[in-house]
């Protein structure tokens, strides 16, 4: 069956109307009688704007988002670059996990130095800390026991870029990426999928929504998901579980309670060990298939998740909502990776392992409404969040740098705990107001106490008491289509050095100064965006020598870091059949200022992530007698990354130069049932490094995914 067409259709028959003024004569005679009264044949006006929820929109963009402020903005009413991953383009594109979001959402670059699967996330040269779930934000350490989310349970992905302090309160000027959840229908529906690919990649979903009494008031959904898959490394494995359950019920005609639970288990044996250089700072001369880990790695992940949301209608269009989060993860890292610490820089390992209890909590309780000010109408929301992140981790001996290279699993024994507890508050309030018909300004607030405790060890401990959060944009719009803004916002970062007073560091300032230009078309179905910003992120801690030091180590703020460039993005439908998302981003990250390290002034602050990034991926839905046919493709491309690698006195260029990487689609929808879909994905195999070291101490080299493909088969009634 053809795809229904993207919301922007007027049907209007005109048609007796255009015959009737055709053969109307210039002039009457006197002894003429007019025509008979022409009729209007049917006219069936619509408005199907895209909502908020992409599934079963075909879309590869969305109707309205809150991430950025708390406001249901369209993206043109949005005054920073956003993007959505619409479930639609997660299929398409077969993503499974976060990575694979990161991998083809414009502007976000997937960092894998530390290992495979100790993956970092940046966006404007600076780490992403945050990670998103239904607008509740969830502390990320990739590099340590960071979960990829399963893709199977959410709807979207929205991401804004830039500093997003209002909505997260503490973070990175990086980026908010929020993960949608799905929830249930009203319709009965089930899927299930099936899909297998190269390197024994296996995976089976099954997802059923229904509702569960007579007059629909009451719904749930299940989504269960398992994927088995090996890797192009030589012995990697590594699998995924998820089951996940929501349930919507209706209290009142006003009031909706959502409550859901998702357990969610990863295992892998390859996620520390990148490959090292040779001592002279060269890429190793390897084949992709080669792996640096040894057969006893684990990493182990359990995550279990509670959520639930209130939705209250309020009079006078006011609405309420509650929302609350809590998971549980339980991690064991057990790895080692290729190093040379010793003093003759012979090959040995690196050997480590850890377990962690982790705990996160977040509360978010927020009113939103209109209100009339000097004969205009204007919109409000107020306010209050809480987040609680609490980390226990066993430490296990030996935690070796010079571990022979053929001795096995070492015996590691347990030998001590350490846990901190970071508790967070904060207030805040957002405004939309409408100075005239085409200019709207949004102003917004946030005030936060955050407090860190290291409860082993009191010296760790520091507070930020009424940190203040601002943000501001104007929008104006230029005619029907098109808007212009500008706008400012910033975010704090805590830092846990204290200076010779023994007081903390104050924290890092990071400041997005953003202006652009906005285009929606279709009612929405095709969004275009130009934007130039600049970030300055300011206080950065750096080590001073001090002979009162109170503390092991003394520090003062100092530096500053400025992150500037553009970024282009076009999403949605160019025609009825044809979708698209792209975009291209240029970023440079220097730094600008720094008194104690003088030649690091201009110089780039992470070599190692590329200043220009293009993103494309398109599909094509065939009419007529192909009309079951669709193929699709893509090319992600980037700039050169390096990293001046010191060797002998001196130093080596690592290089990986730019590349692109090409990915074809072809699906054919068998029946109303059957859908069958082929992706094949750097269909040139091209062969290049994802990340690259920094030093012949140890490894991070990392190849990306040769030549593969997967076959994907969905059945749904």
């Amino acid at each position: 069956m053809p795809p229904a067409a993207p919301p922007r259709r007027f049907a209007l028959n005109l048609l007796t109307l255009a015959i009737g003024f055709s053969t109307l004569p210039h002039a009457m005679a006197d002894d003429q009688q007019p025509p008979a009264a022409l009729e209007l044949g049917a006219t069936e006006i619509s408005d199907n704007r895209l909502g908020s929820t992409t599934e079963g929109s075909t879309s590869y963009t969305t109707g309205a988002m809150n991430t950025a402020t708390k406001l249901p903005l369209t993206m043109r009413e949005t005054p920073q670059a956003v993007t959505v991953i619409t479930r639609q383009r997660m299929d398409d594109q077969n993503m499974t996990s976060i990575n694979d979001v990161a991998r083809y959402t414009p502007g976000l670059f997937l960092n894998q130095s530390s290992g495979p699967g100790r993956q970092s996330y940046t966006a404007r040269g600076f780490d992403v800390d945050n990670l998103m779930y239904d607008g509740i934000p969830s502390a990320y350490t990739g590099w340590v026991v960071g979960a990829q989310p399963n893709l199977a349970m959410f709807d979207r992905v929205e991401v804004v870029r830039g500093s997003t302090g209002l909505v997260t309160g503490a973070g990175t000027p990086s980026a908010a990426i929020n993960l949608v959840r799905k929830r249930p229908l009203a319709e009965q529906k089930v899927t299930v999928t099936g899909a297998a690919g190269s390197w024994d990649n296996y995976r089976g979903e099954l997802d059923a929504s229904s509702p569960l009494n007579d007059s629909g008031t009451l719904r749930g959904r299940i989504v269960t998901s398992y994927r088995d898959a090996n890797g192009f490394r030589d012995g990697q494995e590594e699998n995924h579980g998820l089951f996940y359950a929501i349930s919507e019920a209706d209290l009142s005609d006003d009031t909706t309670l959502t409550l859901g639970f998702s357990h969610q288990k990863d295992k892998t044996n390859f996620f520390w060990g990148a490959i090292p250089t040779d001592l002279s700072g060269h890429h190793l001369d390897v084949s992709r298939s080669y792996n640096p880990g040894t057969d006893w790695e684990d990493k182990d992940q359990e995550i279990n998740t509670l959520f639930a949301e209130v939705r209250h209608h309020l009079a006078n269009d006011w609405k309420l909502q509650v929302n609350a989060n809590y998971s549980e993860q339980n991690a064991l890292f057990r790895g080692s990776y290729l190093s040379r610490w010793n003093t003759a820089k012979t090959l040995s390992r690196t050997v480590y392992q850890s377990a962690h209890d982790e705990n996160q909590l977040g509360l978010d309780a927020f009113a939103s409404g209109p209100f009339e000010l000097l004969g205009r109408s204007h919109e409000l929301v107020l306010g209050a969040s809480k987040r609680i992140y609490d980390m226990n981790e066993r430490e296990y001996s030996p935690y070796d740098t010079d571990y022979p290279l053929d001795s096995g699993k070492p015996n590691f024994l347990h030998t001590g705990n350490s846990r901190y507890l970071i508790n967070q508050e904060g207030v805040y309030a957002t405004t939309r107001l409408s100075l005239a018909d085409p200019l709207k300004l949004i102003l917004g607030g946030r005030l936060d106490w955050y407090d860190y405790d290291q409860r082993d060890n009191n010296d760790g401990d520091y507070k930020v008491t009424r940190n203040v959060t601002r943000y501001g944009g104007l929008i104006y719009d230029l005619d029907e289509h098109h808007s212009v803004y500008m706008s400012y916002t910033d975010i704090f970062t805590p830092q846990s050095g204290k200076d010779v007073s023994g007081k903390p560091i104050i924290p890092i300032v990071g400041k997005n100064y953003e202006v652009g230009i906005k285009g929606e078309y279709f009612d929405g179905a095709l969004n275009a965006s130009l934007a130039v910003f600049r970030i300055d992120q300011e206080n950065r801690q750096v080590q001073i020598g001090a002979a009162n030091c109170p503390q092991m180590t003394c520090y003062e703020a100092s530096g500053e870091v400025r992150s500037q460039g553009i970024d282009f993005e076009l999403q949605g439908a160019l025609t009825d059949h044809w979708q698209i998302g792209t975009g291209y981003t240029y970023a440079r990250v220097h730094t600008i200022k720094d008194e104690k390290n003088p030649a690091s002034v201009n110089k780039p602050l992470k070599s190692d992530t590329p200043e220009h990034q293009f993103k494309l991926f398109t599909t094509y839905r065939f009419q007529g007698p192909l009309e079951k046919l669709r193929v699709g493709g893509g090319i992600t491309w980037q700039s050169r990354m390096y990293n001046d690698i010191p060797v002998n006195g001196g130093n080596y260029r690592l290089v990986q130069g730019s590349y692109a990487v090409t990915d074809l689609l072809a699906g054919y929808q068998v029946n109303q049932h059957l859908d069958l879909q082929l992706n094949a994905n750097n269909i040139f195999d091209r062969k290049y490094y994802s990340s690259i070291s920094k030093s012949v101490d140890y490894g991070g080299d990392t190849f990306g995914d040769p030549r593969n493909l997967m076959l994907t088969a969905k059945y749904s009634f």
